[in-house]
Parts: C-alpha cells; sequence; structure tokens
C-alpha cells in the first residue's frame, strides 16, 4: 500500500479538494495539520524545499506538490505509477 501523506490547514478549500480526490480513488492518508504544529509546518518547508502553500502532497516519500500537481499527475497517467512505486 502507499504512503500518502498530505500537509494541510483547517480551512483550505485546495486540502479538501485533494482529500476528495484520493478518497474518491479509494486512497487512504496521512493528514498533517501545519497550523495546529509550528514544528510540522516547519517540516513542512524542509521537505518540500521551501513551498510554503498548502496542501503539499508526498507519496512514498516523493513530492508530488499541491493539489493541482496532484491532478495533473492523474490526468497525465503518472500518478498509478507515483503509487506503486516505492523510494
Amino acid at each position: 500500500m502507499s504512503k500518502i501523506q498530505m500537509y494541510s490547514t483547517a480551512v483550505c478549500p485546495y486540502c479538501v479538494a485533494a482529500k476528495n480526490f484520493l478518497v474518491g480513488r479509494g486512497l487512504s492518508y496521512e493528514e498533517i495539520r501545519v497550523d495546529r504544529d509550528r514544528a510540522e509546518f516547519e517540516t513542512m518547508l524542509a521537505r518540500s524545499r521551501g513551498r510554503r502553500t498548502v496542501p503539499q502532497i508526498f507519496i512514498n516519500d516523493r513530492h508530488v506538490g499541491g493539489y493541482d500537481d496532484l491532478i495533473q499527475l492523474h490526468r497525465n497517467g503518472e500518478l498509478d505509477s507515483w503509487l506503486t512505486t516505492t523510494p
């Protein structure tokens, strides 16, 4: 099973859209709320190479990016390979 992690905040429409997309595909994910824990925000910054917006999504420890990046992977037919590839 793939390890999907999503850094998010409580009030973020793109986070909600990403969660709905993943659930719609039958994929489970770990949500990491950066608005509750400053240390998690710092971890997100380090992992995403300074990207400050949410969501920041990682699949099997590979940085996808945000919601638009996730959808682009799906549209390009690349998402399934990301889900089955481990680092």
